[in-house]
Formats: C-alpha cells, sequence, structure tokens
C-alpha cells in the first residue's frame, strides 16, 4: 500500500474551509444513518449543540470530541478526513510524502493528521502547532481511552496531567502515559512549540 495525496482537499486549507468539510462529512456519516442530532448525541455522549455546531462548521473538535463522535457512530476517525480509504492489512507498508496530511486547526492546536487513508490504524499518528501557552487557555482537559506518545520536534511544551505536578519538554524530550487520565499540552515561552504525537483508540487491559 502506498499513500498518495488525497485527491479531494477543500480549494484552499483556512480553517473555516477545514471545518466546513468535516462538518459535511460528519452529517453525511449521521444521515446515511438515519439519524437525528439527538440520536448521535445520546450513542456519542456529545451536546447535541456541540454535534450541530462541529456539522455547520462552527466549531472544531478537539482529538477526544472526534474519537467519541466516531466510536458514537462506529466509524474510524480518518472517515471525518476523507471518503477513500482503505483498511491496513497485514503486510501493509504506507509512505507519506512530506506534507501528506488533513489538518483539523482548533482554538488551541493545529492536528495535522497523519495516513488519514488508512483505516483501522492501531494507532493514530499526528503532528501538530500548540498554539496555547497558558492552561487557562483551556476549558478543560482532553481524556479518551488508550496511551498516548508525545515527541517535541521543535521549542518546549508543558504537559499538565491531572493529579501530577506540570512537567516541561524540551525539544527532543518526549512522554508517554495513560491517555485516560485528563491532559493538556501548551507551548512554553514565547515560540509555538511543534510535536508529534501518536495515540492509541484501544483501551489497554
Amino acid at each position: 500500500m502506498n499513500s498518495q495525496p488525497p485527491d479531494d482537499r477543500p480549494a484552499t486549507d483556512s480553517p473555516g474551509n477545514q471545518r466546513a468539510e468535516f462538518g459535511r462529512r460528519l452529517r453525511e456519516l449521521r444521515r446515511a444513518r438515519g439519524w437525528t442530532l439527538a440520536e448521535l448525541a445520546e450513542r456519542s455522549g456529545l451536546a447535541i449543540s456541540t454535534i450541530s455546531k462541529a456539522e455547520r462548521g462552527v466549531m472544531a473538535l478537539t482529538y477526544d470530541r472526534m474519537l467519541q463522535l466516531a466510536r458514537g457512530i462506529g466509524v474510524d476517525m480518518a472517515e471525518f478526513f476523507t471518503n477513500e480509504g482503505e483498511a491496513f492489512a497485514p503486510g501493509s507498508f504506507a509512505v507519506a510524502p512530506r506534507g501528506t496530511f488533513r489538518k483539523q486547526e482548533t482554538r488551541n492546536y493545529v492536528y495535522e493528521m497523519l495516513f488519514p487513508e488508512i483505516r483501522n490504524k492501531a494507532m493514530v499518528p499526528m503532528m501538530g502547532t500548540l498554539k496555547a501557552h497558558d492552561i487557562l487557555d483551556f476549558d478543560d482537559f482532553v481524556r479518551h481511552p488508550g496511551q498516548e506518545f508525545l515527541l517535541v520536534l521543535e521549542g518546549a511544551v508543558t504537559v499538565h496531567a491531572e493529579g501530577r505536578v506540570p512537567v516541561t519538554l524540551q525539544q527532543g524530550d518526549s512522554i508517554y502515559f495513560d491517555s485516560a487520565r485528563g491532559h493538556l499540552y501548551a507551548s512554553s515561552g514565547a515560540q509555538d512549540a511543534r510535536i508529534l504525537v501518536v495515540c492509541t483508540e484501544s483501551e489497554t487491559d
């Protein structure tokens, strides 16, 4: 399997177009099942207003909320980013040229979702930019089932985790943790940090 740049990207890569494209796919997936917003809210655990805003392109969702929606609908998260794709099979080998990703930009993070065309990945790899510089920039901690790895590519990052003293990582430092624990990343200093994150979607025993 060779990974090629998706051919159905929006004409421009602005945050508004990213949100609109994500919302269109979300709405298509929901309507294909004949569900109302209320039914999807019940299945996913997200508020009706949150799903409605995401469908209308008003709100960009964080990783944990995207995962909740994907599980509620019963699809791979990759289906929010491209209509085309195939499941990762034994023996598969995928290469992504530099710059091949799908972007999801929120108030505090810029997610660059790698290999969006590969479904049923055991891991979800992404790069990103941390626009937030203070824990007060966030409304709440992020938490989701699985495990998480973070490597600082540029700048410095402070990792906040519930019940633990914040840890500041410099370029080249990394951290691995249970992502069910509430956590947040924020850039330390004036520079927006660049990171590589790999998440597993499965709960561990």
